[in-house]
Parts: structure tokens; C-alpha cells; sequence
């Protein structure tokens, strides 16, 4: 796989704010890649310097082997962008939102009923915009954005403020957009959502990269231990503290929990006493990762 995009060493302030401070990274054709990390870390930044949007104070973008800045003509038939906020045309349906914005590419109506497809909008295709669902509008933001068909698709923060259905809706959506080959740069807080979809993720905070690789090695290479949770009473702390492999020992008032980094004689110890039932093993996830390299409390 070629690269779709290649940041270097881009800086951006905004006064005596850092809003990016030394950030690279690239992204291969087809990859699904995650930026990460609190409001402020600087995500939105860095995306906009890398769809064009802005100029960096130092520091280069190669998109799809040529430079964004200054806006590049070339380029925009190539990417598509959905920013945090969207603005559509007023008292115009989903269907005559999708051709307005196709007509700017020469989007024939097929395409238009194509992306109502994709995006689940078939049925709401004569329905004005100010009528949709919160979700409803994210989907038919994504749709405007992928309406000529471009190699590269920068998302940001596409499903903010949506609930857990819409979100999962969106998440098919994602998933059906890099199954037809598409490039992905995204933003999101949501570290269980980057879990799942991302390829590769970069954390940023304070307008750098914390850590880069896909999700699964940075949580085995965070080495964190197994929680094994047991319902309140059905052993004892001092029993729990005796088990093979057990290392710390929390107690509340609904459930007792072991951690441990050699969780198989743990789990066939407890077999063993019959306590089993209503057990729950937790491995480490990606925000665990966070936590630790952050070393405060995830902010939303």
C-alpha cells in the first residue's frame, strides 16, 4: 500500500497557545486511523492542517503525494471532509442536500440514491434536513462528504453527542466506507469506538503524540493486570488475598476484586471453590492506556 497522508514535524500556535507541537505520523491507503484524545488536545488542529484548511507555522503535509497548503485545486476531488459542526442549505430534503453538493463535482443522481444507501437515509430521502434526527443529520453529513467519491476521508468527531444506538449505526457506516477501499483520518474521544474500528490510533495531548500503534499492541504493551471481579461475599478478602497469582485485593459494597498478571491459576483456583458464578474477567483497553499516559482522569 502506497501513503494517502504524511505529516512532519507540523507546529501550530494560536498566540502563546501550542496548539500543535511537533506532531508526524502517516497513514496508508485504506487504513482506518485514529486520532485521540481530550477536547484540546489538538486533534481538530492537526486536521485541519492536513485537509488544507489551515497553514501550519512549521512543518509540511504531503496528502495523497502533494501539498495541501496553499489550497490545492488538485486535491479536492480527491478528499472528502466532515467537520465537527455542520451547516446545510435551508428547507432543502436529504436528497436535494446530496445533489447540491454533488453537483459541485459533477455527481450524477445515481450517486445520490447510492449514498442515501450507504448511509441508511432511503427511506428519509424527501425529508428536510431540519427534520432529521441528530444522527439522522451525522449521517447525511458523512454522505456529503463521500458524494464524489474521494480516496481520502477526513471525519471529525462524527458522532459527538449521539446515543448509544446512533453511534453503533454510525459504526456500520465507518466500517462499510473502508470495506469499498476508502482512506480514513478521524477524531474522537470515545476510546472505546477507536478500540474497535481503528487500525492504528495516535493519543495526543497538549498538542503531541503520546503513543502510536493500533490499539491491540499499546494495550499489550501497556503489561496491565487482569481484574477478575467476584460478586460481594462469595469469598472472603483474606481467602481472595491467598490465591495463586492474586497481587491486590479491592473491596466495595457490591463486588470484590483481584488483580493479577497471571490470571489462569487464578480463575482454575476459584473453579476449584465453586465461585464462579457471576464472575467477571477485564482485561486493559485502550483507555487504560490513556490513564496511564496521561496520569489524570480521561477528559470528555
Amino acid at each position: 500500500m502506497g501513503t494517502a497522508l504524511a505529516v512532519d514535524d507540523i507546529h501550530m500556535t494560536y498566540g502563546e497557545l501550542r496548539a500543535v507541537n511537533g506532531v508526524s505520523f502517516t497513514v496508508s491507503e485504506g487504513e482506518f486511523f485514529g486520532i485521540l484524545g481530550p477536547n484540546g488536545a489538538g486533534k481538530t488542529t492537526t486536521l485541519e492542517i492536513a485537509e488544507g484548511l489551515r497553514e501550519p507555522v512549521s512543518g509540511s503535509v504531503l496528502l495523497l503525494g502533494e501539498s495541501p497548503w496553499p489550497r490545492n485545486m488538485r486535491l479536492l476531488p480527491k478528499i472528502g471532509v466532515q467537520l465537527q459542526a455542520s451547516a446545510f442549505f435551508e428547507k432543502l430534503t436529504a436528497r436535494e442536500q446530496l445533489q447540491t453538493f454533488g453537483a459541485l463535482y459533477g455527481v450524477k443522481s445515481q450517486r445520490v440514491n447510492e449514498m442515501l444507501e450507504l448511509v441508511g437515509l432511503t427511506d428519509k430521502a424527501s425529508t428536510p434536513e431540519a427534520k432529521l434526527s441528530g444522527g439522522q443529520r451525522q449521517r447525511l453529513s458523512i454522505a456529503c462528504a463521500l458524494v464524489h467519491d474521494p480516496d481520502i476521508v477526513f471525519l471529525d468527531e462524527p458522532t459527538a453527542a449521539l446515543d448509544p444506538q446512533a453511534r453503533r449505526n454510525l459504526w456500520d457506516v465507518l466500517r462499510e466506507i473502508q470495506a469499498r477501499g476508502k482512506t480514513i483520518v478521524y477524531t474522537t474521544h470515545y476510546l472505546d469506538e477507536a478500540e474497535i474500528l481503528c487500525d492504528r490510533v495516535a493519543i495526543m495531548d497538549n498538542g503531541k503524540i503520546l503513543a502510536m500503534d493500533t490499539p491491540a499492541r499499546l494495550v499489550r504493551d501497556l503489561d496491565a493486570a487482569t481484574r477478575v471481579i467476584l460478586e460481594r461475599g462469595s469469598l472472603a478478602a483474606a481467602d481472595a488475598k491467598a490465591l495463586p497469582g492474586a497481587e491486590e485485593v479491592t473491596e466495595d459494597e457490591v463486588s470484590l476484586t483481584i488483580s493479577t498478571h497471571t490470571p489462569a491459576p487464578l480463575l482454575s483456583a476459584l473453579a476449584e471453590r465453586g465461585t464462579l458464578d457471576g464472575l467477571q474477567v477485564r482485561t486493559a483497553t485502550l483507555e487504560d492506556v490513556f490513564l496511564n499516559l496521561t496520569g489524570r482522569e480521561y477528559r470528555a
